[in-house]
């Protein structure tokens, strides 16, 4: 079935204004967010989510209380969450290849709820803004391929591209970079985040190298996973790291003006992790994941299986 709003079926939608003209009620639900205060959350009961990245897990889950992403700019941030189960999907997308993503996230969030017989699928889409390029229109079109599941989706939340943009210092940029979402109850708000572990620098090194959208939790376990991934040694990368930053946002950010202010510095230190690990099979012995816990002091902790 298509995407429905306001529990109609949507009609075939060609572009962002036409969406928001056709259903003002999501003009107004993305300014309400936008008011929504900030929420600095506590890295004791994340699990964050990076670019390209998406996690899924039920209220039962005693080690996750918020599933969480920022630095987004033309990236889109979806959120599905089923209202029965309450079973939860946050995910990170860029455009990689959106289409068999949106299927990725419906199997997650459908799995978690097969014993579920009651409630919906329901559906919150933040990120974008109104960039040059138009990156962000194209990946709002090809996020809302939910409208070709065969489940029911309801739109709930449509914080996109131009309902996500202001002009500051006559620059374009997203008014709201990051989410979390309340896994007990559903609540989908602005965010932004200290801590991105675990393991961020090898994450991003997965992104910057090519790798594809990947799940990176085992809810039954409570258990946080990154699958083995192949790089090839390039020194040449190297380059980058005596260049400028304004050379560094022009070759390497899709919205140079929009970046967070650490945007360069993340780059900077993905590139030496590289260097410093020119072959990933050293971090992947026996080319098993690495798996992490949450630690007592509310961490997580890397987890060696015996």
């Amino acid at each position: 079935m298509p995407l429905l709003i306001q529990s109609k079926e949507a009609d075939l939608i060609n572009s962002t204004a036409e969406l928001f003209e056709k259903h003002p009620h999501l003009q107004e639900n993305a300014r309400t967010f936008h008011t929504r205060p900030l929420v600095d959350v506590d890295p004791k009961c994340l699990l964050y989510v990076q670019q390209r990245e998406f996690a899924a897990t039920t209220p039962a889950d005693d080690s996750v209380s918020i599933i969480g992403s920022d630095d987004a700019t033309t990236c889109h941030l979806v959120v599905l969450r089923h209202t029965g189960s309450g079973a939860v999907c946050l995910a990170h997308c860029d455009g990689s290849d959106t289409w068999s993503e949106v299927s990725m996230f419906m199997t997650a969030v459908a799995s978690l709820s097969s014993t579920c017989e009651d409630g919906r699928f329901e559906l919150h889409l933040v990120g974008g803004f109104n960039d040059e390029s138009k990156t962000s229109h194209k990946l709002s079109l090809n996020i809302l391929a939910f409208q070709k599941q065969k489940e029911d989706i309801h739109l709930e939340t449509c914080c996109i591209t131009e309902m996500n943009d202001i002009v500051d210092k006559g620059a374009h940029r997203p008014i709201v970079y990051g989410i979390g979402v309340n896994v007990k109850t559903g609540d989908v708000f602005p965010a932004s985040f200290t801590h991105r572990g675990p393991a961020e620098e090898l994450r991003s090194a997965r992104t910057f190298t090519g790798g594809l959208m990947a799940d990176v939790y085992d809810p039954s376990h409570g258990l946080f996973k990154i699958a083995p991934c192949k790089w090839s040694p390039n020194l040449n990368i190297a380059f980058w790291l005596s260049q400028s930053d304004d050379t560094i946002l022009k070759y390497l950010s899709t919205s140079p003006t929009a970046e967070p202010p650490h945007f360069v510095k993340h780059i900077k230190s993905t590139i030496m992790f590289l260097l410093e690990h020119p072959n990933s099979d050293s971090l992947f012995p026996g080319g098993q994941p690495q798996l992490y816990h949450r630690a007592q002091t509310g961490g997580w902790e890397r987890f060696v299986q015996s």
